[in-house]
């Protein structure tokens, strides 16, 4: 039976959702009417660069925390999709660490060849989603800026696809009031040049402080300090960054921490993570969780239990990224066609439950990476998505961890063999540090192109 389906959001997770759906009926299944909301004027989330903070052109809150110069810092070979390779969209064999610009450029490939763009409603935030429980149906009010009109529309089932990295965490520290210099969170930072030959410090010790800090590095930043809450980062930095215990206190222009030390300090970056932040949702359909591996009432981490008729996509803690956003979307959408049937309410508990339990056991990076690849394969081996080695993108994520730790500047100079095609990624031209430009055009161009480039920028 056909079905009305609004999925919020049109970044990976959404798109990953257009896409199984697409699927399905190019494979002789009955087309749903799909509706996907999104509030910026193009599609791919968090990928689709912005060089606004604040606010952006409707006046709503950016939804972006892309910066200029981010490479992926993870290996292209753990998040490719099973169905469309990077080879397939390139034409040949990249490298294993591409820019922002290139994997936004392969996200698009995918989803231009399905055609599902038609079923996208850009510049169109969505206001409330609430539920009518006699009906058995959502109503959603969204506002098309391209018109200025609000709609109001039923749907049979909701997929909440807008992520969990927009709405900024941002604790208050003694001083602050009178800092002298500028103080912002990762969410709003854009340039790595904005801090050449600044003492800058990053508060936080997870993914963004690492990679904004490596940015600044490389920029220019004449020192960088990174504090920390539980454990220091622990990687062999290079001569100018230090790990620091909590910061305390600031003090004009000075920082103070836990250890009883204390630096000059020109600029702040709050790397303090991101809040799940559903304000369109009614409180009844509303996750509540921190970030992590397991977040509870969600079945199989995506039918919410309250009412299964709702879904969640990417709302875990992430190692694996595009092709679980894939295995996430197949699994939800044959929920909805009836393909999977539910179990009970206290039966879909008691399985998130033990995934839970199991969560509280992990120690380790290398203990999340198996539990989310267990996970990943649960979902793929219900559903039609192509199968593919998650052994071995387990064990390209264990050697990525120990490129990190072994130098934490140049472990994206490392190729990895896609678990895809088999084939190995080649070897960048230019070495991670020495690659100023992060255009689709230099990453791609070839090893005499790019020396010859890099040559007449330093000319003039």
């Amino acid at each position: 039976m056909k079905k009305r389906i609004a999925i919020i959001g049109a970044g990976p997770s959404g798109l990953a959702q257009l896409r199984a759906f697409q699927s399905a009926h190019e494979k002789g299944g009955e087309p749903q009417e799909l509706v996907c909301f999104e509030k910026q004027s193009d599609w791919g989330g968090l990928w689709n660069y912005t060089w606004r903070t604040g606010l952006d052109e409707n006046g709503e809150p950016v939804h972006g925390s892309m910066y200029r110069y981010l490479w992926s810092n993870g290996p292209k070979e753990c998040l490719e999709f099973a169905d469309y390779s990077f080879e397939e969209h390139f034409g040949r064999p990249i490298a294993s660490y591409p820019p922002r610009a290139v994997l936004w450029d392969y996200i698009k490939g995918r989803v231009e060849k399905a055609g599902v763009r038609k079923f996208i409603r850009f510049n169109c935030p969505v206001r409330h989603i609430s539920y009518d429980e006699a009906n058995g149906t959502f109503t959603v009010i969204a506002h098309d800026h391209t018109t200025d009109t609000l709609s109001t529309e039923t749907f049979d089932h909701v997929i909440v696809a807008s992520g969990h990295f927009s709405t900024p965490n941002v604790p208050e520290f003694e001083g602050f009031e009178n800092f002298g210099g500028r103080i912002l969170h990762a969410h709003d930072f854009r340039d790595a040049l904005e801090f050449k030959d600044k003492d800058l410090l990053l508060v936080g010790s997870s993914y963004s402080a690492e990679d904004i800090g490596s940015q600044c590095y490389k920029y220019g930043a004449r020192t960088i300090t990174t504090s920390y809450r539980s454990r220091p980062m622990g990687f062999k930095w290079p001569d100018n960054w230090e790990e620091k215990p909590l910061l305390l206190r600031v003090d004009r222009d000075r920082a103070y921490f836990a250890d009883g030390t204390s630096k000059p300090i020109d600029a702040i970056i709050l790397c303090t993570g991101y809040l799940h932040h559903f304000p369109f949702l009614e409180e009844s359909l509303r996750l509540k969780t921190s970030n992590r591996m397991w977040p509870l009432d969600l079945y199989k981490g995506v039918a919410w239990e309250h009412n299964p008729k709702l879904f969640y996509l990417g709302m875990q803690g992430q190692f694996y990224t595009f092709n679980m956003f894939d295995a996430q979307a197949w699994y939800v959408r044959d929920i909805i066609l009836g393909r999977i049937p539910l179990p009970s309410q206290n039966e879909m508990r008691s399985d998130s439950a033990a995934w839970r339990a199991r969560e509280e056991t992990l120690e380790s990076d290398e203990d999340m990476i198996v539990f989310q690849g267990d996970y990943v394969k649960s979902l793929i081996d219900e559903t039609d998505y192509p199968s593919f080695d998650i052994d071995g993108v387990n064990k390209t994520f264990l050697e990525w961890e120990h490129h990190k730790h072994d130098d934490i500047m140049a472990f994206r100079n490392h190729s990895y063999r896609s678990l895809m095609t088999g084939t190995m990624a080649p070897s960048h031209h230019t070495p991670w540090l020495h690659a100023m430009d992060d255009s689709l055009e230099a990453y791609l161009a070839t090893h005499d192109d790019a020396t010859t480039a890099q040559a007449d920028a330093m000319e003039t």
